[in-house]
């Protein structure tokens, strides 16, 4: 259900974007029976009046194909759209008439009711994988009717981030809200792969140094956690809170000249005290996961016990650059926030880690200051 308040009348509303596109295969009689000629290439259109209601116009009074009348356009507009074959003369001496092409007109008026618009499917392009995701095509009908150029659109739930996604391919300012750190990583995935490097915006309530960190784990491990993760890039295996088997991430990665087997690297964070038993732990789920590379992420500088023991397990080689990578690497938060990041093949050609956005289509420049 989807309820429209508004705080005044002045309120704007764009009624012109309440239609629905006509669906050929499946046209009401009326329309069907009002658009019955077809052209060459199989497009519907009707003939429509080219007279002009007011006889009282001497300037467009003129004869055209033979005919004499008070037409709508000028002799040079007729003749353009004649020489165009948009106007048809079906018989000498018969009044000329317009052909009006379906495919160009607006639709169907949208009842309250909507059922065009399918729902978030397992094979849907836009899919991200997040529970409460929405389709694209509703929040733009939505975004559509309710704002137009440079207005700003708030989502205070934007979630995965669809309304602030449509919203910039729109050319609208935006202002997104969530609980989760797991919400705004996920966006921020989400804009990078639609928009590139055109977007720019502002986040507010992320750590930005360690303090805050410390104080986001004291106050919740788990969301401590998915932004831990979001510092890597890495999307967590589990949204419920509950058992991980070892496991608090994954990033994914292929680096072999011909596709071949997707990699990975596993992760695991830990807000509290350290010591080698983790490194180890972590050493066993790499193996058990056959994975490439293992990265675990403390809040704690790690001891040289634990340091010795990652060098100890060696490297891995990727084939398809050439490089040799740590296989089990320990990154603490405070050289996260210095910038310093896992070290692994590129994860730009294939990343299944988020299911990537499409990429975003609109015509001129993307990115909107948050401010004038």
């Amino acid at each position: 259900v989807i309820l429209c308040y508004q705080k005044t009348s002045a309120a704007l509303y764009n009624a012109t974007a309440m239609y629905q596109p006509y669906d050929e295969s499946n046209l009401d009689p009326k329309t069907a029976s009002k658009y019955s000629h077809r052209d060459a290439s199989g497009r519907r259109y009707q003939l429509d009046n080219l007279i002009n209601p007011n006889p009282d116009r001497p300037n467009l009074t003129y004869e055209f194909l033979g005919v004499t009348r008070v037409w709508r356009w000028t002799k040079e507009r007729m003749q353009e759209a004649y020489d165009s074959g948009l106007i048809v003369q079906t018989a000498p001496g018969r009044v000329p008439r317009f052909k009006r092409y379906l495919d160009e007109q607006r639709g169907r008026p949208l009842s309250d009711v909507w059922t065009d618009i399918p729902p978030i499917n397992s094979m849907a392009q836009e899919r991200l994988g997040y529970p409460t995701q929405k389709p694209e095509a509703l929040l733009e009908r939505i975004i559509l009717a309710s704002s137009n150029e440079g207005h700003t659109v708030m989502d205070p739930f934007c979630g995965c981030g669809t309304a602030i996604a449509v919203a910039q391919r729109l050319k609208r300012r935006w202002i997104g809200i969530d609980i989760t750190h797991l919400a705004v990583a996920l966006i921020k995935h989400r804009l990078r792969d639609a928009f590139g490097d055109q977007v720019t915006y502002e986040v507010i309530g992320e750590p930005v140094s360690l303090p805050d960190a410390k104080a986001l784990a004291e106050q919740d491990p788990f969301q401590f956690q998915w932004w831990a993760l979001g510092l890597v890039g890495a999307r967590p295996v589990e949204q419920r809170k509950g058992a991980d088997k070892g496991i608090d991430g994954r990033l994914y990665f292929h680096d072999e000249a011909k596709a071949g087997q997707t990699k990975q690297v596993i992760l695991s964070v830990k807000a509290g005290s350290t010591g080698v038993a983790h490194v180890r732990d972590l050493r066993g789920v790499v193996d058990r996961e056959k994975a490439q590379i293992g990265a675990l992420i403390t809040m704690h500088e790690p001891t040289q016990p634990m340091r010795a023991e990652a060098a100890s397990v060696g490297f891995y080689d990727s084939p398809g650059w050439g490089t040799r990578h740590p296989r089990l690497q320990i990154l603490t938060i405070e050289e996260l926030l210095d910038g310093k990041t896992i070290d692994m093949p590129p994860v730009g050609q294939v990343s299944v880690t988020f299911k990537k956005a499409p990429k975003a289509k609109a015509d001129g420049p993307q990115q909107l200051p948050l401010e004038d």
